[in-house]
């Protein structure tokens, strides 16, 4: 079995059903280094309205919805290179 396989078949409880994983890792994630782009377009492949983003060190930061991300495109501070860790998202600290 490969690990790829592994991950895909998780253990099982003493009850025969698998563990459930921890609450924010349930949700989809990005890292705050990807684009609004690539936030977007994963946040579209997960069908999901909001995504946790995560810092280098794979902690949770926050969270983005898909109405702040397209607010966000509509202004003109928007470009395709600005990541989310340029944005204040809902959860993070604020900035000084």
């Amino acid at each position: 079995m490969t690990s790829n396989q592994a991950q895909l078949h998780p253990a099982r409880t003493a009850a025969g059903s698998p563990p459930a994983p921890p609450a924010d890792e349930a949700e989809p994630h990005v890292w705050a280094d990807m684009t609004v782009e690539v936030a977007l377009a994963v946040m579209s492949g997960a069908r999901a309205g909001r995504l946790i983003v995560r810092d280098d060190d794979g902690r949770p930061t926050g969270l983005v919805t898909r109405a702040q991300l397209n607010g966000f495109r509509a202004t003109s501070a928007y470009t395709d290179r600005v990541q989310l860790r340029d944005l204040r998202v809902a959860g993070s600290p604020s900035r000084p």
